[in-house]
């Protein structure tokens, strides 16, 4: 539903006068559908998923049915939230558009997810380790905060939607918000219970005498990072971030531009933890995929944060280039390798490579886009052909992604 919304926001870049057709639905009324649906949707719903699976006690006699009821609460503040935001009731800030009547409906089903959560993990507490039990307990303390702070953030009296005394995005707050992001990637094949890797060979004997590729690699292997270097390179990183000024600082400051290159060596050092671990056959390409895309997202993220080149892309669509690189690029190959993991099934046929390759058509015309856009900003006005062109091309490759996403809830369904 999020990428149908986004792909009748490309093609009204292209005919903006579609949008008559809908009024007062205006573009503006569908962008925060689209972006709110997109994070606390199809981003947010996987991760919900990992911790259901990770605290729910299939021994209890109800837990289908509470389960629903976690779902639904929270699919109900999604179309709440939508009918608020077509209805022009906002807060005007980025993801914290819950404004109004529907500001504590999220919230509200935050709750029923934390209830239902902290209730099982009660339940099961006489089958889990203590270890296993310790991490829950300090997971669910954390998340016990979260509906209170999103209520509260997303008042108006909180901060401006747009602070005058701010010039964006400073390396401090980049490197924090995605140090969190890293955390959780961290976690994932801790709840979602994932074996450590033991082979004795790098390969297996198959049937028919053919021999069968490794799941995994040994631990042995150098290239292989073992927990304790993961987590202890990520509380440095952490001690770094403290460390960096934060506030107005500049990104022509060198402790900002190397504070966030710092992110660039998160890649392989993941990459060596994430090999530690079993994964199933039908998420591994999606885990390959999601390395490519963060690898991408760091390097051109640093690049872009540079002095020089900052100031040609801030605000144009580079940044909305950058934005899917991280959305429709990363996160949704992580989020498969969640799916796939909690219930692995064969993807439909060439669906892989249909959203990989569009996804990749889709950034590179936004960011060829967002680079002549400062030289020629009254093109996008005019509406001159070679913006046309490549707004089609954006709208063609998602369009392409939203067939990839019809095939993809067809195939659940089956």
């Amino acid at each position: 539903m999020a990428n149908a919304v986004g792909v009748w926001l490309a093609a009204e870049l292209v005919w903006p006068a579609l949008g008559d057709a809908l009024a007062p639905l205006s573009y503006g009324r569908w962008m925060p559908l689209h972006m709110n649906w997109q994070l606390y949707g199809w981003c947010a719903l996987p991760l919900v998923g990992v911790l259901l699976a990770w605290c729910v006690d299939g021994r209890h006699p109800q837990v289908v049915g509470q389960v629903r009821v976690v779902l639904g609460a929270w699919s109900l503040a999604l179309v709440l939230g939508g009918v608020a935001w077509l209805g022009g009731v906002t807060s005007g800030k980025l993801f914290l558009d819950w404004h109004g009547w529907a500001r504590a409906v999220l919230p509200l089903a935050m709750i029923v997810l934390w209830t239902v959560c902290a209730a099982h993990a009660w339940w099961r507490r006489d089958v889990d380790s203590g270890r296993v039990k310790g991490l829950r307990g300090v997971i669910l303390a954390g998340l016990l905060f979260v509906p209170g702070l999103l209520y509260w953030s997303a008042g108006r009296e909180v901060y401006p939607s747009v602070n005058p005394d701010s010039g964006g995005a400073t390396g401090t707050s980049l490197l924090g918000s995605t140090l969190g992001i890293v955390t959780v990637f961290g976690l994932l094949p801790v709840m979602l219970r994932l074996p450590v890797c033991h082979l004795l060979s790098d390969k297996l004997p198959g049937e028919n005498g053919q021999e069968l590729k490794p799941i995994c690699h040994l631990i042995s292997d150098k290239r292989v990072w073992s927990a304790g270097w993961f987590w202890g390179a990520l509380a440095g990183s952490w001690v770094v971030f403290a460390g960096i000024d934060h506030g107005h600082a500049s990104h022509h400051g060198w402790a900002q531009v190397g504070g966030l290159g710092l992110l660039i060596g998160w890649v392989p050092l993941a990459w060596g933890y994430f090999r530690r671990f079993e994964w199933e056959a039908p998420a591994r390409p999606w885990l390959y995929g999601a390395f490519v895309w963060w690898l991408l997202l760091v390097v051109t993220g640093w690049l872009s944060f540079l002095p020089g080149v900052s100031e040609r892309l801030k605000f144009t669509n580079g940044l909305v280039a950058h934005a899917h690189l991280a959305m429709a690029g990363l996160v949704t190959s992580v989020n498969f390798v969640i799916l796939r993991q909690l219930a692995p099934r064969r993807e439909p046929r060439g669906n892989f490579a249909l959203w990989q390759g569009a996804c990749v058509v889709h950034v590179a015309a936004l960011l060829a886009l967002g680079w002549w856009e400062r030289d020629y900003a009254g093109d996008l006005f005019r509406g001159e052909t070679w913006t046309l062109v490549l707004y089609a091309v954006r709208l063609a490759a998602g369009a392409v992604m939203l067939a990839a996403s019809v095939r993809w809830l067809a195939a659940g369904k089956a």
